[in-house]
């Protein structure tokens, strides 16, 4: 190891120190013969176990309605992990540790006397922890979560009072709620059981290793917060881009659109991180508390706002990687009228001193030439005087694009001298790249949500509040769009860049989208 690397070793900051510790504890999956179980959480605890974070002791129970004993759900998560887990082959010593812990419940979810088989098997295992600290992970169906809540609290398994020295914990996934109205209805059912406190809404997008990075990047760095205002930042763009279609997910596309998969959660939550200020402490009430302030902050969109800074759109077949893609409504389970957008772009504007007339252009889609996500901070451009009798153009603006996946990196752009006797400008650009820096893997984002689930650390999961204020935004702008159909400018072609509405979105004040590429 170099000086200079000894050095760096010396001076890193390790927030690891102040992480809350992991108990042992059971954990009961609900929804255990799911694809969710069986392609995420079982691998990511599988993972956690391989890299000793899991407690000691610990189990895992998964519960779900199908007939089966114990060895037959360990043999169906065996095959599952060869199948999905990041490390091949599974460690065949390593898993006979680890499925010793597992363990399966069989009941349907509004059964009474499955709780109670529930309850005696939680017993059996002896020690106290593992029956009194309990996290309980809903991979069902939204409109099961307030049943199997009640059916927790009822068999005094889930209390909202907490006994000294123990715990219980719920983790929801998405979609949480389909719109304002119901989101509110699904927290309200929730909290008659258990306190605020006890829920964590899992959104994976905030378990990435780069997005989480987003406060690390922004806030242990003082050259870039010096500059991270309405004074020298033109506009920021946001870019969640997806070369899949909806597949066999047509179904669930028709309710939801790309506004209520994408936008709502993962658009909002980028937001969110890039816009918010500084919090008082790295507690996570703090971090969540400033979240919603940039929410909260967002200008409202009446109808007319709707017409002039959101544009829809949906694909129609086109070549894409050299194969020709269908259509959106052609894809399985899709009206063949549908007006449903699998692409949106918005202009938004934070009504508040940091941000006060900077636009936030964001962005997502199905069908685009490349699946990406990025943020790009583009900054003033300079005073065109003293480079105008040299160059015949603009000098490309300053920007900073922070690639969250793939290819995660961060990218400095700006301009320099060509070498050479005349003085010709070229954009150039400083690569950060973290597989190059860093080297050891990126655990899965339910690795890191499952753990800080366990410790009781709400900081990288949604608060009711952040999700009804979302909801809020999304709700105004599906109402600008009630009967009203998608134009021509509104399709694009499969493997393009979305439609032609899009660009007209930007080129109203002179800006243009910058799409993602890989970053070297």
């Amino acid at each position: 190891m170099s000086e200079l690397e000894q050095l760096d070793e010396l001076i890193s900051c390790r927030t690891e120190e102040g992480r809350k510790s992991v108990e042992p504890c059971s954990i009961v999956i609900f929804g255990a013969s799911g694809d969710l179980t069986a392609r995420k959480l079982v691998p990511a605890l599988y993972h956690l176990f391989g890299a000793k974070q899991l407690p000691a002791p610990f189990r895992i129970i998964g519960f779900a309605r199908r007939e089966k004993s114990d060895v037959e759900w360990r043999r169906e998560m065996q095959t599952a992990l060869n199948q999905f887990s990041r490390t091949k082959p599974v460690d065949e010593q390593r898993w006979e540790a680890f499925a010793a812990n597992l363990y399966y419940c069989q009941g349907d979810f509004s059964e009474t006397g499955a709780y109670k088989k529930l309850e005696q098997l939680l017993n059996s295992f002896g020690n106290e922890s593992l029956r009194r600290n309990l996290l309980f992970y809903l991979a069902t169906s939204p409109s099961q979560f307030a049943q199997v809540a009640e059916q927790l609290h009822d068999a005094s398994l889930l209390h909202r009072q907490e006994p000294s020295g123990s715990w219980q914990r719920l983790v929801v996934e998405k979609p949480f709620g389909h719109d304002l109205e119901s989101a509110e209805q699904l927290n309200g059912d929730l909290t008659r059981f258990a306190h605020e406190k006890q829920v964590f809404r899992i959104d994976h997008y905030l378990g990435k290793e780069t997005v989480q990075n987003i406060l690390m990047f922004r806030f242990s760095n003082s050259i870039f917060e010096q500059l991270w205002n309405r004074q020298s930042i033109d506009h920021v763009q946001i870019t969640v881009s997806e070369k899949l279609g909806v597949g066999q997910r047509g179904g669930y596309y028709e309710e939801a659109g790309a506004i209520r998969d994408m936008f709502q959660n993962h658009l909002l939550q980028v937001l969110s991180l890039i816009a918010m200020e500084p919090p008082v402490s790295l507690d996570a009430e703090a971090i969540r508390d400033e979240k919603v302030k940039v929410l909260r902050s967002i200008r409202p969109l009446n109808s007319n706002d709707v017409n002039k800074q959101v544009v829809r759109g949906q694909y129609f077949a086109g070549m894409l990687d050299g194969q020709l893609r269908p259509g959106y409504r052609q894809e399985s389970r899709v009206k063949s009228d549908s007006n449903v957008e699998t692409y949106v772009a918005l202009k938004l504007f934070l009504d508040n001193w940091r941000w006060s007339g900077v636009p936030f252009f964001l962005r997502t889609g199905k069908c685009l030439p490349l699946s990406a996500s990025e943020v790009r901070v583009e900054f003033r451009r300079t005073p065109h005087v003293l480079f105008a009798a040299v160059s015949n153009k603009k000098l490309d603006a300053n920007a900073l694009t922070l690639r969250l996946q793939p290819n995660e990196g961060i990218s400095l752009r700006f301009n320099g001298k060509v070498p050479g006797t005349s003085l010709q400008l070229r954009p150039v650009r400083m690569n950060f790249s973290y597989d190059t820096e860093f080297g050891a893997y990126t655990p899965e984002a339910y690795e890191r949500l499952l753990l800080e689930a366990m410790a009781g650390d709400a900081t990288l999961f949604i608060r009711r509040d952040e999700v009804e204020t979302a909801w809020g935004i999304v709700d105004s702008i599906r109402k600008g769009w009630e009967g009203k159909s998608l134009s021509n400018r509104e399709f694009y072609s499969a493997g393009t860049w979305g439609p032609v509405a899009a660009e007209d979105l930007l080129g109203q004040t002179g800006h243009a989208w910058r799409d993602p590429h890989p970053i070297q």
